[in-house]
């Protein structure tokens, strides 16, 4: 049997804001079987990630694709790689069989052609969204990184985002004071009514960000969970307390904008023993069990919301990964691409 596939490529580096125009929908003939023993899986694709980490990938250089396989540098035209989950529809792997729910890396296209060697796991949903198996990236880093205690007072950057919504969750969950900052009204008003922030702020309304953290944090912050870098980073910095930890998610305010690159005040890092550490997902697989039985546990209980935005369509990924730089989303940002 053979498919269509289309599948989403770059046309060329990308060293700025990303633009639709870059982007290209491309369509191949796709045999829709594999050598027995090859250990080769295809797969049709039905949701995948989209993350802003991608466009370090993109670009004609950066530092960041020298650090880790899964950060290697993309090239105009290629397959561009992600995590998602997707059904098999065939196997030379005798792990799985024709009709497997799977989750791994999958491809920004309609089916996957994955070789030995590609992160593929077998799915058990346990009544879990689907595509709430890609927040393991905020349980690690506050409960691994930030190693939090009942009490503390939590700031978290791009709060209503995919992986700030879920720390804030988790913080509160665990006795924290919490508050987030988002980029609208919209966005403010759903921290505090629906997911149950202490406070939240719209930093675009704010001319000073440290006097706006000192605001809502006169007791200084034990906790913050960073996912934007650049003036942020250094407003937190001026607000932490002694032996504050700060975990770094994500920079995306220097994704697009090097100009914007942080520069905190080093001496209160010093004088405060504040430790700052970046992280990656791969560093905490080992916890994935953890994650998704406390997570299903509070989402069954309702006393967590899955906050997910959802396009459809292989045409629309471009749009939605854009749409990332410009704070579009509310929640976790998937594309899905077919029905179970």
């Amino acid at each position: 049997m053979e498919v269509t596939n289309r599948y989403i490529t770059t046309k060329t580096h990308i060293d700025g804001a990303p633009k639709e125009s870059l982007f290209e929908l491309k369509t191949e003939a796709l045999a829709l079987s594999v050598e027995p023993g090859s250990n080769v899986v295809i797969v049709k694709n039905l949701y995948i990630s989209i993350d802003p980490y991608q466009i370090n990938r993109m670009k004609s250089q950066s530092s960041s694709q020298k650090s880790i396989s899964r950060a290697v540098g993309i090239a105009p035209g290629e397959v561009i790689d992600t995590y998602g989950v997707a059904k098999v529809v065939a196997s030379g792997n005798p792990n799985f069989e024709k009709d497997d729910l799977v989750v791994g890396f999958i491809t920004w296209g309609e089916y996957s052609v994955l070789k030995e060697g590609t992160i593929l796991n077998k799915l058990d949903t346990m009544g879990f969204p689907l595509t709430y198996h890609v927040g393991i990236l905020a349980y690690a880093g506050f409960f691994e990184v930030c190693k939090p205690k009942k009490g503390e007072k939590v700031f978290v950057s791009a709060a209503s985002g995919s992986v700030g919504n879920m720390v804030g969750q988790y913080a509160k969950q665990l006795g924290c004071y919490v508050v987030g900052c988002a980029g609208t009204k919209q966005k403010v008003e759903l921290l505090k009514e629906k997911l149950g922030f202490d406070d939240a702020f719209n930093y675009k309304e704010e001319t000073d960000l440290q006097s706006a953290l000192k605001r809502y944090f006169p007791d200084g912050i034990d906790i913050y969970f960073d996912n934007v870098g650049g003036e942020m980073l250094e407003a937190a910095v001026d607000n932490m307390n002694t032996f504050g930890r700060i975990a770094v998610c994500g920079v995306i305010a220097e994704y697009t904008d090097a100009g914007k690159r942080a520069a905190p005040d080093m001496l209160n890092v010093v004088y405060k023993r504040i430790r700052i550490q970046g992280y990656l997902v791969v560093d905490y697989l080992n916890v994935y069990e953890d994650f998704i039985s406390t997570t299903s546990d509070h989402l069954r209980t309702g006393n967590m919301q899955a906050l997910e935005d959802i396009t459809s369509g292989v045409e629309n990924i471009p749009s939605a990964f854009i749409g990332l730089f410009r704070g579009d989303n509310i929640g976790k940002k998937v594309v899905k691409l077919a029905d179970e």
